[in-house]
């Protein structure tokens, strides 16, 4: 029945897409335009926005991760907030990769044969090799104790990458990810939401529900790693009650605003798994922050990218 239920909840708002777009708070005066870094890959030139810290250092270095429908013109991140000039200002230089829909940021088996992909999702290799180098060699970038921060698919894929690339990555913030995508219903989940944004076969990706891959990529699983690492890890995700950034003035506003909270409903539950997991490994490099009001949209995740700051700034560099 659990299974039935959560399979349920998750086919009904899934498919409008890991991100929920919504207005997020202005946290500085000035809003500041970052620029390109177009870097090679397999996968082709892919664009990076930049914001170099206003303190002119190149150590402290954060990666910005988007979620399920990222688009190739401009992260999330830039089109729903002003984070990267807000951070900057910080004295942090913010990288915003560009593209990579319904990716979760992995190296795919092979491209999906759904929709024509014609070359293979290598994120993992581009975030972890190629962008880092090219942030180097342009702009002396430090590449070791960098942060990554994700919203919904990017948070996952923010801890995944931490786990595996410690001495890149020092801080990994999930902000409403999916981390334990093993329970119950959530492999289904994943599978309907990636046909919907964008048609992609998630069997390219982590082969079939039995795979090896998707353990590897399930921060329930791997969460021994980010302890032993001693990763500074982030890990929020509201209540799915509508708060102050939740204001339906049509019926698709309230049809998003639904959609919102049951996304962040189950983002919460898999987040609060991850918490008990952490605890019972004796794990206590990890910030949570669970807010009594809040859905799946933007102005409640730059809400939580101002609260870490502080802490990432701590952390990294």
């Amino acid at each position: 029945m659990r299974r039935a239920v959560v399979s349920l909840v998750m086919a009904a708002a899934v498919p409008l897409g890991l991100a929920v777009v919504g207005t997020g708070p202005v946290a500085n005066a000035e809003v500041r335009a970052g620029f390109d870094v177009w870097t090679d890959s397999s996968m082709g030139p892919i664009k990076s926005r930049v914001w170099r810290a206003a303190d002119g250092n190149t150590s402290k270095v954060v990666y910005l991760l988007d979620g399920l429908r990222a688009t190739n013109d401009i992260s999330g991140w830039e089109h729903e907030t002003n984070a990267g000039s807000f951070l900057s200002d910080q004295g942090i230089n913010v990288v915003q990769p560009v593209g990579g829909e319904s990716s979760f940021y992995s190296d795919w088996y092979a491209p999906s044969n759904f929709n024509g992909q014609r070359t293979t999702y290598k994120w993992e290799t581009f975030l972890t090799q190629n962008l880092p180098a090219q942030l180097g060699r342009q702009l002396g970038f430090s590449s070791t104790r960098n942060g990554v921060v994700g919203l919904s698919m990017g948070g996952s894929a923010a801890l995944t990458l931490a786990a595996y690339h410690p001495n890149q990555f020092s801080y990994a913030g999930s902000l409403s990810g999916y981390l334990n995508i093993s329970a119950p219903g959530m492999r289904e989940a994943i599978r309907v939401a990636m046909l919907d944004a964008g048609r992609y076969n998630v069997d390219s990706m982590w082969g079939p529900p039995w795979d090896p891959a998707w353990l590897r990529n399930d921060p329930f699983v791997f969460a021994p790693r980010l302890r032993d690492n001693g990763t500074r890890v982030w890990v929020s995700a509201a209540s799915g009650l509508p708060g102050v950034y939740d204001r339906p003035a049509s019926l698709l506003d309230y049809y998003n605003t639904a959609n919102g909270m049951g996304l962040e409903a189950l983002a919460l539950a898999n987040s609060r798994a991850f918490q008990v997991r952490m605890a019972s490994i004796g794990a206590n490099n990890v910030t949570y922050s669970f807010p009594g009001q809040g859905t799946h949209r933007w102005g409640y995740w730059f809400d939580q990218v101002v609260q870490m700051m502080p802490d990432l700034r701590a952390n990294i560099g």
